[in-house]
């Protein structure tokens, strides 16, 4: 009996071990597989919402930079699913490969198990007659040596009761892990057919995207006359746009400087108060001092005769030294804050400022649904790439007419319309601006106090994308912002 119990305790013990190392493993690749499925759907929805675009601009008469801009968004969000598929992939291998040795582990283990099983059955039943309950133990020297054989053999029975029902555990384990493989094995299945026939379109696109590239570029002499265009325009919309900073930052200083004079002549007024009543309060003691001497020395001429020598007089009493009061300890340095702008020269624009700052990424759209098909900065152009073309803020896809709100609380300081480019509207949000151009109509005038969401006017109609446009730029003072790091994602 003593050769079984170290066996029994590994038994024991083993398919507790198995269970935890397989809850170990699994733990990891379902939380990477959430998010492979979360980029799924977010890769799906820009690819829904390219071809949406496409569908619009194939409504033009010809081809047009739109149907080349959606193409190309198509095919990058495509290639990127693709590459999510992949990935998927890989780790469905991981699972399968995982899979496949815990279903061998869990063979050997059941394997073994069963042997063991069958040598204590054989040991038992060689040593049936041992094992009578009553003979085994009414044959003990005592009564304390008969407790403890009625206790082994009970210990005993409970131990082979739990073997078996190891065996079966290890059994549902391996039937559950065949199960798993074998699903693992058609989701793989599932996803290299999707991922061949998300190739097949992508292929697909890229033809058609080459298409209309050579139709464009057989277009160049137009589209070299559209850039110039679109140059001298943004050219003078940015013109403009210091115009209105540059006036509203003289504005600002005209109206410090007159409350800076405002000040000085209150403090002089004050001044100038203060010393009258210091001179008015000094002749009035003065007067009041002669006075007293005058009465003196009326009193002592009427008294001389009649007066007897005066007795000698007490000594005076050293004066006093006045008390010097204590020197009030220097003030603390002020605390450091911003740099002095006269943008924010009062407490409410400075407010607004520090308020738009505090939603940097947070602003919201200017329109309810649209894509961007211009970003900030130089970039190469869509057709011809030896050409560059500078954008000052972003150019955002949306519905015809559909309405242009205000991404932050504001006053509108500029109302005018650009010639070839429709309504531009300006917003000063304490040292910051923003600029919504390219409106079909405007519904604010300048003065006008707006607020975040605001509809301020509707999107302008570009026929030849057969869409609307916004441009959206952000201004801070007379620098230029990337839009994009101030709105949110979407």
């Amino acid at each position: 009996m003593k050769k079984i119990i170290p066996f029994m305790l590994v038994v024991w013990l083993m398919p507790a071990m198995v269970v935890a190392q397989q809850n170990a493993g699994q733990q990891q690749p379902s939380q990477s597989r959430e998010e492979l499925e979360r980029r799924k759907k977010e890769l799906q929805r820009e690819i829904d919402e390219a071809n949406e675009q496409l569908q619009v601009t194939k409504k033009s008469t010809r081809e047009s930079m739109g149907q080349l801009r959606a193409l190309r968004d198509k095919i990058t969000a495509r290639t990127r699913l693709i590459n999510n598929i992949n990935d998927e992939i890989n780790f469905i291998n991981g699972d399968i490969n995982s899979a496949y040795r815990d279903v061998n582990t869990l063979k050997k283990d059941l394997d073994t198990l069963k042997a063991q099983y069958a040598q204590l059955v054989v040991y038992a039943y060689k040593n049936r007659s041992t094992y009578d309950l009553m003979n085994f133990v009414f044959s003990a020297s005592s009564f304390n040596d008969a407790v403890k054989r009625f206790q082994y053999l009970k210990q005993y029975r409970e131990y082979r009761r739990r073997q078996a029902d190891n065996i079966v555990v290890t059994q549902d384990l391996l039937t559950k892990k065949i199960g798993n493989l074998e699903s693992q094995r058609l989701k793989r299945g599932d996803a290299l057919k999707t991922e061949q026939e998300q190739r097949s379109i992508l292929e697909a696109d890229k033809k058609e995207k080459d298409e209309v590239l050579s139709k464009l570029k057989g277009r160049e002499k137009e589209l070299v006359q559209d850039i110039n265009q679109r140059k001298k325009d943004a050219q003078k919309v940015q013109i403009a746009i210091r115009n209105v900073i540059k006036r509203e930052i003289e504005e600002a200083r005209r109206k410090a400087a007159e409350e800076e004079a405002a000040r000085k002549k209150a403090l002089e007024e004050k001044r100038r108060r203060e010393e009258e009543a210091r001179k008015a309060a000094a002749a009035a003691a003065a007067a009041e001092k002669a006075r007293a001497a005058a009465e003196k020395a009326a009193n002592a001429n009427n008294n001389t005769a009649a007066t007897p020598p005066p007795a000698e007089k007490p000594a005076e009493k050293p004066a006093e030294k006045p008390v010097e009061k204590p020197t009030p300890a220097p003030a603390p340095p002020p605390a450091p804050t911003r740099s002095e702008n006269v943008l924010e020269a009062t407490p409410e624009a400075l407010a607004l400022s520090e308020s738009f700052e505090a939603n940097r990424g947070k602003l919201p759209w200017p329109v309810d649904a649209g894509n961007i098909i211009e970003h900030f900065g130089i970039h190469q152009h869509a057709v011809m790439e030896r050409i560059t073309v500078p954008s000052d803020g972003i150019v955002i896809a949306t519905n015809k007419g559909g309405p242009v709100k205000s991404i932050f609380d504001g006053e509108v300081r500029s109302v005018v319309v650009m010639p070839g480019m429709g309504y531009m509207i300006i917003i000063r949000h304490g040292q910051y601006f923003t600029t919504y151009i390219r409106l079909q109509t405007t519904r604010v005038k300048k003065g006008d106090m707006v607020k975040t969401g605001q509809v301020i006017g509707t999107a302008s109609v570009n026929d030849i994308e057969n869409s609307g446009e916004v441009e959206l730029q952000i201004w801070k003072g007379n620098a230029k912002q990337n839009p994009e790091q101030w709105i949110r994602r979407r």
